[in-house]
């Protein structure tokens, strides 16, 4: 699986963040924690930097959810197994088996990971709107941004009583964030598949990843406004 993102449709209207956190039953902390550097936000949107000639007034921002790497680095330094490639292709993480050790929070170079300092305390009224198909995350383990697999799970589950194969259509907007994007800039399916909307937006030559030259081979590609560039 894979995700495609199209930054120059991104306006920053930050639903993708909002509706990552409703979705994941991510606590929300408030600025407090934002300075202290604890604050967990699978889905971030970060300033891009600037073309030559561009103007201030034109600056872009990517949204940047776990990249899913072929070659993570996180799953080289996990003692426990608990952060593995699954059968999709998707970096997971088992929350029961995680020590806490952070050494996979330390690994990501692109600070996808975070570790839950405090017990997660959520509002009484909050509470009834949890999502009962995420767990809530226990103090001292690490997590991360999953794709939504749980959404992933159910349509496997679905097509599997139904007899049938997933469709490309049905994967596009399958994650919280894709789903909630009102400009479609973020695109999900199956890179394995080169009929998918996903793969053809990677095979573009405006297809850029993040850190290329780290070797960790990202599975979220992003599509610049003229030709392939590299980031940093």
């Amino acid at each position: 699986m894979g995700n495609g993102h199209r930054f120059r449709l991104c306006t920053g209207c930050g639903a993708c963040v909002v509706a990552c956190k409703v979705e994941n039953n991510t606590p929300i902390t408030g600025y407090e924690k934002k300075n202290w550097g604890t604050e967990i936000e699978w889905m971030t949107l970060i300033p891009y930097p600037l073309e030559e000639g561009e103007e201030k007034t034109h600056q872009f921002l990517i949204p940047i959810p776990c990249i899913h790497c072929d070659n993570p680095p996180c799953t080289k330094v996990c003692p426990v197994n608990a952060t593995y490639i699954n059968e999709e292709g998707l970096v997971a993480q088992i929350y029961d088996r995680c020590i806490g050790c952070r050494y996979c929070q330390v690994a990501c170079p692109y600070s996808r990971k975070y570790f839950t300092w405090e017990k997660p305390e959520f509002p009484e009224t909050y509470v009834q709107a949890l999502n009962p198909d995420v767990p809530v995350r226990p103090k001292g383990v690490v997590e991360k941004c999953t794709f939504c697999y749980h959404r992933i799970r159910k349509l496997k589950e679905k097509a599997k009583d139904e007899e049938r194969e997933i469709s490309d259509e049905e994967l596009r907007k399958l994650p919280a964030c894709a789903q909630a994007c009102p400009t479609g800039a973020i695109t999900f399916g199956n890179l394995a598949d080169p009929d998918s909307l996903v793969s053809k937006l990677a095979r573009s030559p405006r297809a850029f990843t993040l850190l290329p030259h780290l070797g960790t081979k990202p599975k979220v590609i992003y599509l610049s406004k003229f030709k392939q560039i590299s980031y940093y």
